[in-house]
């Protein structure tokens, strides 16, 4: 095996594809170009809104397929690929325990838009770095007129130690994920980005060794499996490090775009 058999490149977004910052490095863009011109599927794989996805690659927008919400929705040029949506009412199931966990802020990921019942201005600066559309409500138990796709909590805390104990014994059921220093995010139990790999290795005849995937958070932990190139960034959680076959430079020393341009070298 070696690189020119790739025919598909997944990589996450925070801490991986995007700085410190969650800026983009320009020198992405030309790189990119070299993958379309071989030919090569690129997939932008990430816990973020598709709203916010679209907008953060919006130059490229046209050309990316967007696996959003940890694979719950998988989108090219606006036509739906693949959508896994979540139970409203274990939703609501969801929504009620949070409410007893201090420091912790829900947030419905739906369809349309995402929906939150504060406006506590540190968590909404949060927010807004990965939903473009959302809407403050006063009571998320009635919000009806959506599909679901992921049901997030920010949990200024810290989500590992403090809100994933409440709902570590829902693993067996759901998609239970520390996606993040502050983030954990609940799922469909079919829905991950492993899960979206296999959707579009599915559509698009591409094996396992014809593709290259890049992660640094847990809720990567699928998708690098359906990868022979699976790449943990330098700065990736110890878990992911494990399983993957390659490590790449930290996402500050813009470590996807260095390998991807050995790829289109």
């Amino acid at each position: 095996m070696t690189f020119s058999d790739i025919r598909l490149v997944a990589t996450d977004m925070d801490g991986t594809l995007l700085n410190s910052k969650h800026e983009i490095h320009e020198s992405f863009f030309p790189v990119f170009r070299k993958l379309k011109e071989r030919g090569i599927i690129f997939v932008a794989a990430s816990g973020r809104q598709y709203f916010n996805l679209t907008k953060t690659l919006d130059r490229v927008k046209d050309e990316v397929i967007f696996a959003a919400e940890n694979g719950s929705y998988v989108v090219f040029q606006d036509q739906e690929i693949h959508i896994q949506a979540i139970d409203q009412e274990i939703v609501k199931e969801l929504i009620l325990k949070s409410r007893n966990i201090p420091n912790t802020y829900p947030i419905i990921c739906g369809k349309k838009k995402a929906y939150v019942e504060s406006d506590e201005p540190e968590f909404i600066n949060h927010l807004k770095l990965y939903f473009e559309r959302y809407e403050i409500v006063k009571d998320l138990t009635e919000i009806e007129n959506d599909q679901f796709l992921k049901f997030t909590l920010c949990d200024l805390a810290g989500s590992e130690v403090n809100s994933y104990p409440h709902y570590k014994h829902y693993e067996e059921s759901l998609q239970v994920k520390v996606s993040g220093p502050i983030w954990l995010d609940i799922s469909h139990k079919n829905a991950n980005k492993g899960k979206a790999m296999e959707v579009l290795q599915k559509k698009f005849n591409v094996s396992f060794e014809q593709t290259m995937v890049f992660g640094d958070y847990l809720n990567d932990l699928e998708m690098l499996s359906k990868a022979h190139y699976s790449y943990a960034m330098a700065n990736a959680h110890p878990d992911i490090k494990k399983i993957a076959r390659f490590i790449a430079k930290s996402n500050d020393e813009n470590g996807v775009v260095e390998v991807l341009s050995e790829l289109t070298d």
